[in-house]
């Protein structure tokens, strides 16, 4: 197998429980979108019950909903608001007209709604209105001057979201790019963004990138399951993933014209769990695969090739389908639960799935459950299994065990290894049936494959 870099076994073991302790305290990296584009959602009262019985610890709105605002008072969840394209020309031109907006929307709920960030505007930088580009510095500089004077400007960021589209090159993402056509504008924009302390919000959609190259490994690629992966030319990284290789895109473009102290936010990624006919992608197994493997990915902290070691905040789209936005099916089909409040598919969102289990083989219910194991189907080349070795001790996993002198190095082969780091991965990863997918070369058996001295962790379903 590839040489991993080895770490001592106590260093993990600490590193474990320093991640298990904040984990059991909060996610704060893990957000949703909440979009309200639609004529048959529940109350928002009963949706805050909702998000208190799940891990969710951040909401995005789209504007200011009063009655949304204020049902999550006391809720310490997280409340991102926006100010909509349409009131970015009175918000510039006007100093009065964002005091008001900041005393309407803001003032009235906080701090008992803990409001955190004020988006001004969606997706401007790509809208082709040069007008409406022009203005949005101006509009936020005055929400902000509206924030400081209500001693709030530590409090509460101001912050604009992008798309990806933004960038005129992503491939490679070491080479990064913002369009030159607008980098005036951008730069001031992130001037202001150092200044303050605020994200540069985004939104990558690996969905996006594979319609646009629907093939079975880009698919993989996206999904966060086993490829053979793409290194980037430049930098000799490989990357195993769509979402980091995104994400570290936009890093390069912050770093290259030189605001590497700008945060990243992730303001929205997601992937529809149905579509029309001719949409390529969307199905309840991509989507549950996709938000899945996402959230495992947060959980595990590894963070992305070039932001290692953390997760950036990330807004998943979206908490609901919204049944009035127009567009394919697939743009009413996004949603991680149903106006009936269950959920669409299972993400291990609810409270006690999100905490990792030091000792995976280890039951902590009297109840005896059956253990099971992720093992690699038969007839499986051992060109897949080593793309799966590869994938699963990319993860972050303790894949030491099957590196020379490891308990599990001997029989050295590719198939032993593989076995070895797919179940790991499955029984860290929260031990969902998606998480012993590796693009259909794996399935779970109740029948320990450990031996001598090596010992498969085993966790029970």
């Amino acid at each position: 197998m590839a040489e991993l870099q080895q770490a001592p076994s106590f260093l993990l073991l600490s590193l474990f429980f320093v991640q298990a302790v904040h984990f059991a305290n909060s996610q704060s990296f893990i957000g949703v979108n909440y979009g309200q584009v639609a004529d048959n959602l529940p109350p928002p009262s009963a949706t805050v019950k909702l998000l208190q019985s799940t891990s969710i610890q951040k909401v995005r709105l789209y504007g200011a909903d009063p009655a949304t605002i204020k049902a999550l008072a006391n809720s310490k969840i997280g409340i991102v608001v926006g100010a909509a394209n349409g009131d970015i020309p009175s918000l510039a031109s006007d100093p009065n007209a964002a005091t008001q907006w900041v005393n309407s929307n803001v003032l009235p709920y906080y701090p008992a709604s803990n409001i955190t960030l004020i988006t001004v505007g969606n997706e401007v930088m790509t809208s082709g209105d040069q007008g409406l580009m022009s203005k949005l510095l101006p509009a936020m500089q005055n929400v902000q001057n509206s924030l400081n004077a209500a001693s709030l400007g530590g409090k509460i960021k101001v912050s604009t979201v992008h798309s990806m589209a933004v960038l005129s090159q992503s491939d490679p993402p070491s080479s990064g790019m913002f369009n030159p056509a607008s980098i005036d504008t951008m730069k001031g924009l992130l001037e202001f963004q150092r200044a303050t302390g605020s994200p540069f919000a985004i939104n990558p959609y690996p969905f996006f990138a594979y319609q646009s190259d629907p093939r079975p490994d880009t698919l993989a690629f996206c999904l966060f399951q086993p490829n053979s992966g793409r290194v980037d030319s430049r930098t000799n990284i490989k990357y195993t993933n769509m979402f980091d290789a995104q994400v570290d895109a936009v890093r390069s473009a912050l770093n290259s014209v030189g605001f590497k102290e700008v945060e990243i936010m992730v303001a929205e990624t997601g992937w529809p769990y149905k579509g029309d006919s001719n949409e390529v992608g969307p199905s309840v197994e991509n989507a549950k695969a996709y938000n899945g493997n996402l959230i495992a990915h947060l959980r595990s902290m590894v963070g992305t090739p070039l932001m290692p070691g953390k997760s950036v905040d990330t807004y998943i789209f979206a908490l609901y389908d919204e049944n009035l936005k127009p567009g394919p099916s697939s743009e009413r089909a996004f949603g991680l639960f149903k106006p009936d409040l269950s959920m669409t598919y299972d993400v291990s969102l609810s409270k006690g799935s999100q905490t990792p289990n030091p000792n995976p083989g280890a039951n902590p219910s009297p109840k005896p459950t059956t253990a099971h194991w992720c093992m690699p189907k038969n007839g499986v080349s051992d060109a897949q299994l080593q793309a799966n070795l590869d994938y699963a001790c990319g993860q972050g996993i303790d894949c030491t065990p099957i590196q020379p002198g490891g308990a599990c190095f001997e029989p050295n082969t590719v198939a032993c290894h593989a076995a070895f780091a797919m179940n790991l991965l499955y029984q860290t990863a929260g031990r969902n049936s998606w998480n012993c997918d590796f693009v259909q070369t794996a399935t779970l058996t109740s029948q320990n494959p450990s031996y001598n001295a090596c010992i498969y962790p085993g966790g029970s379903t």
